[in-house]
C-alpha cells in the first residue's frame, strides 16, 4: 500500500467505519424490532434467536475465509464486493414474506458482512503503521459501535412504530452505496506480498463446528437432549478435525501458531465473552422492555441510550489508553463494569426502579466501550503485516462466535424457563439464569484481562511474531513439517 497523507489516511478510516456502521446499525435496530417481528411472523423464541444467529453464524463461519481471500486477491476488491452483497441482502430482508425467508436472506446479508469488518480492519492496520496512531484509529473504529448503539435503537424504534420493522433494512442501502462510491475513489488497493492458498477442508470444518453447535443449543429446549446429541457429536468431531488438519497445512485457514501468543489467545477468549454478554444483554433487554414493561419500540430504543452513550464516549478513550498505557487498564475497567451490570440485572424484578435499571445499563455501556479497542489492538499488534487480514479476521470471528453463543445460550435458557407460559407472567424469573451467565462473561473479561496483559504475556507475543515472520520468509510451498 502506498504511503498516504494524514488527511487521506483518516478519510480511509472514515470509509471503513461506514461499513462497520451499517453492520452494527442492522444488529441494534433489529433487536428493537424483535417483538414486532414476533407478532407479525408468529415466531417462537427459537425463531427470534435464528433471525439474529443465522446472520452471526454465517458471518463467523466466513470471516477468516474473507480475510485470507482479501489478503490474496486484494482488500479493496473484496471490501467493495461485500458492500454490494450486504446491500442486496438488506433489500431482500425488507421483502421477506415469512420467517424462513427472512432467516435465509439474513444469511445472504452475512455473506456480504463477512467481507466488510475484517477486511476494513486489515485496511486500517496497513494504513496506520505507527502503533500509537493505529491504537487511536482503532479507538475511533470502536466508537462507531457506540454511535450505532445510540442511533440504532432510536432509529429502529422510530421506523418500526411509523413504517414497520421491514424499514430497518432500508437504512443500509444509501449508506452502503455511499461507502461503495467512496471506496472506489479513495481507498488504495493492497494485498499481502505472498498469496495464501484457499483451505476448503478447513472452511467446511469451521462451518460444521459453528453450525452444529449453535443448532444444538437453540433447539435443545424444544427438541430435547436426545435430538441434539448428534449435532453435538458433529461439533466435537469438527473441532478435532481442525486441531489435527490445520497444523499440517502449509497455509491453513486458521494458523494455530497465532495462539502461542498469550495476548492473542486472551483477546480471542475475551472477545467471545464480551460479545456473548452483548448478544445476551440486547436479547433479554429488548424482550423485557417491550413484553414485560409494555413499552413500544421507540421507548424501548430510548431505554438503550443509557447503555449506548457510554459506549460511544468510552471507546475513543479506551483507544487512547491502549496507545499510551497498553491494554490492561481498559480490560480491567471493562471486566468490572460488565460484571457489576449483570449482577444488578440478575436481581431485578419487573417493578425494579428506573434508577437501578439506568445504572445497570450505564455500567454495561462503560464496560463494552472499554473492551473493544484492546481486543482489536492486541489481535493485530505484533503480527506480520502480511497476515494482518487473517489475524483481524480471527478477532472478528471471535466477536461473532461470542454474540452467536450469547443469543443461543441465553435464549435457550429463557425458552426453557418460559415454556408455554406468556412472557409477561414468567419472563423475570425465567431470565435470571441468563443474567447470571452474563455475570460469568464479565468475570472472564476481568480475569483474562489481568492474566494476559503482563510482561510474560507480551514476551510470548514477541516470540510468536518472530516465529511467524521467520516462517513466512523460509516456508516453501507444500505441507509444513
Amino acid at each position: 500500500m502506498p504511503e498516504l497523507s494524514q488527511r487521506r489516511r483518516f478519510l480511509v478510516l472514515a470509509i471503513c467505519c461506514m461499513s462497520l456502521l451499517i453492520v452494527s446499525l442492522d444488529v441494534t435496530a433489529l433487536n428493537v424490532a424483535l417483538p414486532s417481528m414476533q407478532r407479525e411472523l408468529h415466531a417462537s423464541t427459537a425463531g427470534l434467536q435464528w433471525t439474529i444467529d443465522a446472520y452471526t453464524l454465517v458471518l463467523a463461519s466466513l470471516l477468516m475465509l474473507s480475510g485470507s481471500t482479501a489478503d490474496r486477491i486484494g482488500r479493496k476488491r473484496v471490501f467493495m464486493a461485500g458492500l454490494i452483497v450486504f446491500a442486496a441482502g438488506s433489500l431482500l430482508c425488507s421483502l421477506a414474506p415469512n420467517l424462513d425467508s427472512l432467516i435465509a436472506f439474513r444469511m445472504i446479508q452475512a455473506v456480504g458482512g463477512s467481507m466488510l469488518n475484517p477486511v476494513a480492519m486489515s485496511i486500517i492496520t496497513n494504513t496506520f503503521t505507527d502503533p500509537a496512531e493505529r491504537a487511536r484509529a482503532i479507538g475511533v473504529w470502536g466508537g462507531v459501535v457506540g454511535i450505532s448503539m445510540s442511533a440504532g435503537p432510536i432509529a429502529g424504534g422510530l421506523l418500526v412504530e411509523s413504517v414497520g420493522w421491514r424499514s430497518i433494512f432500508w437504512v443500509n442501502l444509501p449508506v452502503g452505496l455511499a461507502a461503495l462510491l467512496l471506496t472506489l475513489r479513495y481507498v488504495p488497493e493492497s494485498r499481502a506480498p505472498k498469496a495464501r492458498r484457499p483451505d476448503p477442508v478447513g472452511q467446511l470444518l469451521v462451518i460444521a463446528l459453528f453450525g452444529s453447535l449453535t443448532y444444538a443449543i437453540i433447539q435443545a429446549p424444544a427438541s430435547g437432549a436426545a435430538y441434539v446429541v448428534p449435532f453435538v457429536a458433529v461439533a466435537v468431531a469438527a473441532l478435532a478435525g481442525l486441531l489435527w488438519y490445520e497444523p499440517r497445512r502449509a497455509e491453513p485457514l486458521i494458523d494455530l501458531r497465532f495462539f502461542r501468543s498469550v495476548p492473542f489467545s486472551g483477546a480471542t477468549v475475551i472477545a467471545i465473552s464480551a460479545f456473548a454478554s452483548l448478544g445476551g444483554f440486547l436479547f433479554l433487554s429488548t424482550l423485557y422492555l417491550q413484553n414485560v414493561r409494555g413499552y413500544d419500540a421507540l421507548h424501548a430504543g430510548l431505554w438503550m441510550l443509557p447503555m449506548a452513550v457510554p459506549t460511544l464516549l468510552c471507546a475513543p478513550l479506551s483507544g487512547r489508553l491502549v496507545g499510551s498505557r497498553g491494554p490492561r487498564l481498559p480490560l480491567l475497567v471493562a471486566g468490572v463494569a460488565m460484571t457489576a451490570s449483570a449482577v444488578l440485572l440478575a436481581g431485578f424484578e419487573a417493578e425494579t426502579s428506573n434508577v437501578t435499571l439506568f445504572v445497570a445499563y450505564v455500567l454495561f455501556g462503560v464496560g463494552f466501550g472499554f473492551v473493544n479497542a484492546p481486543i482489536t489492538n492486541t489481535a493485530v499488534s505484533g503480527m506480520p503485516r502480511a497476515q494482518a487480514g487473517v489475524a483481524a479476521a480471527v478477532a472478528s470471528t471471535s466477536r461473532q462466535v461470542g454474540q452467536t453463543l450469547g443469543v443461543a445460550v441465553v435464549g435457550a435458557v429463557l425458552a426453557s424457563g418460559v415454556g408455554a407460559s406468556s412472557y409477561k407472567d414468567v419472563f423475570v424469573s425465567a431470565s435470571v439464569p441468563g443474567w447470571w451467565i452474563l455475570v460469568g462473561c464479565g468475570v472472564a473479561v476481568l480475569t483474562l484481562g489481568a492474566l494476559t496483559s503482563g510482561r510474560w504475556a507480551r514476551r510470548t507475543a514477541e516470540r510468536s511474531a518472530e516465529r511467524l515472520q521467520a516462517a513466512e520468509v523460509r516456508q516453501p510451498t507444500g505441507v509444513r513439517a
